[in-house]
């Protein structure tokens, strides 16, 4: 049952992608003591199950970032942790949204997610801060993706 949970939560959060098909989407950052994982889909992209389990809306017009902050534990693949996350997204136009970051915490996952909306062909350069928990220096992770709604 543990098992299933974990799976359940890696799936929505890191493996996200991955649930829909989508492995390579996933990103990672290094800043030394912490790691930076995100990542970047269409909701539609979810599987209904996992989008009513999170209040996620399902659109080929919405999308969604997922961040995941885990300390290095030597021998160990990370330790997740709790972490204040700000960021905005920007067209190629200079259209401007700030991302609104909802925290999940499910078993030993610790997940940051938020929505927005998309257009087709649409590049979107987001810029996110995350400052973990314990930490008072933000680590800036800035990148580039296509969205597709056809």
């Amino acid at each position: 049952m543990i098992q299933k949970k974990n799976l359940l939560a890696w799936a929505a959060g890191l493996l996200l992608a991955a649930v829909a098909g989508l492995a390579s989407a996933e990103n990672v950052q290094d800043f030394g003591e912490y790691v930076v994982h995100y990542n970047a889909i269409n909701t539609d992209m979810l599987s209904p199950q996992v989008a009513q389990e999170y209040g996620i809306k399902r659109s080929k017009n919405r999308g969604m970032l997922n961040v995941v902050v885990l300390k290095k534990v030597l021998g160990a693949t990370g330790q997740p942790v709790h972490a204040k996350i700000s960021g905005h997204s920007m067209s190629l136009t200079g259209k401007q949204h700030r991302l609104d970051f909802r925290e999940i915490q499910e078993g030993n996952a610790i997940y940051s997610i938020a929505e927005f909306a998309v257009n087709n062909e649409e590049t979107l350069t987001f810029t996110v801060e995350v400052v973990p928990e314990g930490s008072d220096e933000p680590l800036t992770v800035k990148f580039r993706k296509q969205f597709f709604t056809r």
